[in-house]
């Protein structure tokens, strides 16, 4: 899902926003957006948490939170996608939450499931990333980061597609992002702190 990587500053009021690009987040000309707008009292309780600088896992996990929701921990997109990673209900089932309700009102379980997904993906993927990590397939170096971020959008089988066609088999979403603008725009960050883990499950307590 393509989001443009714009912070909206909010005067009193609501009155005219201010808009300021950040650098790296842009999205295509033919991207359509939809997204369920906040109240006025959501919007006043909630804190945009903005890419942070640098290529840390903390760097990596908001930039694609800021792409896939802005931030939003309590998002809905007309497909059906939640939360501030745009999380798929089977997707939830798999990493064991069954109640999508709390998981929109629980951002702690949000930022689990984030991190579970990453563990049962780069499990998934750890072949690919050993083969083709450091190469350049359609002017775009592969990086883990890349890889997994790809497989977070569009799934670890349409990632390896990818990579293993040489670029030629691209998913895209239904909002027209493919999985190398996620391989080429997540490059390079510091996800070696995921530890691959085939059953990985979001685990509160």
């Amino acid at each position: 899902m393509g989001l443009a990587g714009l912070v909206t500053l909010f005067s009193t009021g609501f009155k005219d926003a201010e808009i300021e690009k950040l650098d790296g987040f842009h999205i295509g000309k033919d991207e359509v957006i939809t997204y369920q707008v906040p109240t006025e009292g959501e919007t006043e309780k909630t804190f945009y948490n903005l890419p942070y600088t640098g290529k840390t896992y903390i760097a990596f996990k908001e930039a694609v939170a800021v792409k896939e929701s802005l931030g939003l921990y309590h998002l809905v997109n007309t497909y059906g996608y939640m939360g501030k990673y745009q999380f798929g209900k089977s997707t939830l089932q798999t990493l064991g939450v069954k109640n999508t309700s709390e998981f929109l009102k629980n951002p702690v379980m949000q930022e689990k499931a984030f991190k579970a997904l990453l563990a049962r993906n780069k499990w998934e993927l750890k072949k690919e990333i050993s083969r083709f990590e450091g190469k350049v397939i359609n002017g775009i170096k592969i990086t883990e980061s890349g890889i997994l971020a790809a497989a977070h959008l569009g799934g670890a089988g349409s990632v390896k597609k990818f990579l293993h066609s040489n670029g030629k088999n691209a998913f895209t979403d239904g909002y027209g992002t493919s999985v190398k603008t996620y391989i080429s725009k997540f490059a390079g960050y510091d996800t070696s702190n995921i530890v691959a883990k085939k059953d990985a499950m979001v685990k509160m307590g």
